[in-house]
This record gives C-alpha cells, structure tokens and sequence, in this order.
C-alpha cells in the first residue's frame, strides 16, 4: 500500500487470515496499553524497533507508522520510524543508517519491491531481523504476495490481488446489465508493486462475473488526488462514454470525482483503501465504492512481527479481510487514514 496504503484500529475485530500472530492480543493491547501510548517514558534499556516508511506526507503510510509506534510503546519498545519522503535513494541510505545501527528489528515498507531485495539481504547478512509491511518484496510479476522473500521474518499486508479482485467483483455489479462497458483504470505510480497486482485481481475479478467489459485506457495518478483529477481529466476528454473508473486507491479516487463531475459524466467510481475522506464521499454518494483497509493494524501487526516472528515452519505471510463496501454497506468499513 500504500501511500497509497487504512479507530484506534486495535479494538477492532480483526482475523489474521494467514499467520500465527494474535490480532486478538493486539486488540486487548490497545485497551490494556492506552496509558503506555500516551506517552509515559520508556524503561531505560528499552529494545528499539525501526520502521522505514515510503513518505509521511502519504496518510496511509502516516497511519501505518501511527501503529507501528503504538503497538512499540504498548510493548515497553521503542518504535523508531524513518520518513523515506517519496525517495529512493533516500529510503536506501535509511535502511543502511539503521542496519548499522543494528536494532532489535527493521519493518520496511518498500518503495521499489525489486531494490528492497538487495536490503532484506544486507540485513540478513547484519543479522537484523527484516518485516516487510504493505508491499511484498520481489518481482510482483513472479512472485505471489503469499511467497514471502526469503529472509524476511514476515510480510504484513493487503492481498493487494484479492484487493484487486474485490474492486474488480463489486465493478460488475455497478455495471450495466445489457451491454459490455467501457472501463478506465487510473493506477498508482511505477514501481509500486500494488500497481500490477491491484489491476491483476480487478480483471479477475470482471472475468468471474461472465462480463466481456473493455478496459478502454489506463494512466497514472500517482497516488493523490490531484494525480487522480488529471488522469479522469485526460481519459474523459479522450473518450466521454466511460462507464466506471477503478482507481487503484482512494487518494485518486476524491480527485477523480472531481473530474467527473465537472466533466458531467456519470461514469462510476470505486477506489482502494478505505479511507476517511473516501468513506465519507461513499456515505454522501460521491463515489460508489471501496475496498476497506486497515493501515494502523499493518503497523500494529508489523511491529508484533518483529517482537515476536512467526515460528519456523509457519506461514509468514500476515493479512486480514479486506471488504469491498457500497454505501449500503458503509458501516462494515471504519477509515482509519
């Protein structure tokens, strides 16, 4: 996720679809643990956890940082988190500084799932213990979101495909019956492997329900509203009979609203994420539709990863449902970025 990437999300209910780590406890630390968050000083001593996360300015990447650092001070930790600021290079250089600095556990949220390869190892080699959070790292176009890298303790996150391909169901119901339809799709940014796999499980998803739809044009919006205003801007003036936009989150999915309603289109909407603004818009009928993340339980559930990996033999890979939810369907989604 992710900046994409979504309630003290602890007290929610959440399943661990996959995985040995206890969401139940997290949740019963978010309550027994409010005073420890607050901000009562640390034990002296106390482990030290990291996170390097792709840009703070990102509210989903913001809100899985919000976790990471509850679920630390909950746990008597400190939860160290490096803002990568959308950069590369940037990102790379962090994960060094902490590598060397050799804390108890890194949490990565990476920026480019390929380079990360090459830090999960040096970890690796450092003997640092490595999470990967909200993105798989590997060839997304090899590698399932299930085959955890080698060398990570853990990846937490969406199944960005079944993401995908709840977007992708909740499309063809949105759709017209009687004819095939003309579809969009404005996706996030270039090597985010979210990108591939958002737009892999919504083609799925369209192909199970018997539609023959087309997808008509694709452009990047880059993650923001603003990106996802200029990409519906672009692809409505190139072809005005669009039936639905897919925005692959829900940043896009504000801005793209905007496009059509000053186009006076009446293509459909449906974004990624779950976020406050976007279940706003849902409840007010702006847009037609989300798929509900969680972003402060990935932060919560990255950091109990580290403390405590999964045992050897176990699954590594670590999610939760993830709901496609309509207005009729709002309240099964509460946004937490």
């Amino acid at each position: 996720m992710r900046p994409i990437r979504p309630l003290p999300l602890l007290a929610a209910t959440l399943v661990v679809a996959v995985g040995s780590l206890s969401l139940v406890a997290l949740a019963r630390h978010g309550s027994d643990g409010a005073a420890a968050a607050a901000g009562a000083p640390l034990p002296p001593g106390a482990p030290r956890y990291a996170l390097s996360t792709v840009g703070l300015s990102f509210p989903f990447a913001a809100a899985i940082a919000k976790g990471f650092r509850q679920a630390a001070r909950e746990a008597g930790a400190e939860g160290l988190v490096v803002d990568g600021k959308a950069n590369i290079q940037k990102q790379a250089n962090d994960i060094d500084d902490l590598i060397a600095q050799h804390p108890r556990g890194v949490a990565i949220m990476p920026l480019d799932s390929i380079v990360a390869q090459g830090w999960v190892k040096r970890a690796q080699a450092a003997g640092v213990p490595v999470v990967a959070v909200a993105a798989l790292v590997g060839d997304p176009r090899t590698r399932a979101v299930q085959d955890v890298y080698p060398g990570l303790a853990a990846l937490v996150s969406q199944d960005e495909v079944a993401a995908g391909r709840a977007a992708g169901t909740l499309a063809a119901q949105l759709l017209p019956a009687d004819r095939p339809a003309r579809i969009a799709i404005v996706e996030g940014a270039a090597g985010f492997p979210e990108v591939e796999q958002r737009t892999r499980g919504f083609l799925a998803g369209l192909a199970a329900s018997g539609r023959r739809d087309t997808i008509v044009a694709a452009q990047p919006g880059n993650w923001t509203p603003d990106g996802g205003e200029a990409a519906c801007q672009n692809m409505l003036a190139a072809d005005p009979r669009i039936d639905l936009f897919f925005n692959q989150a829900d940043d896009m999915v504000i801005g793209c609203a905007r496009a059509v309603r000053a186009a006076g289109s009446h293509a459909r909407l449906i974004g990624v994420g779950g976020s406050r603004l976007a279940m706003a818009s849902l409840k007010a009928g702006a847009i037609d539709g989300t798929v509900c993340f969680q972003p402060e339980a990935l932060g919560a559930l990255a950091f109990r990863a580290l403390a405590h990996p999964p045992a050897p033999g176990t699954p590594r890979f670590l999610t939760y449902p993830i709901p496609a939810v309509t207005r009729a369907s709002a309240q099964r989604c509460t946004g937490q970025w």
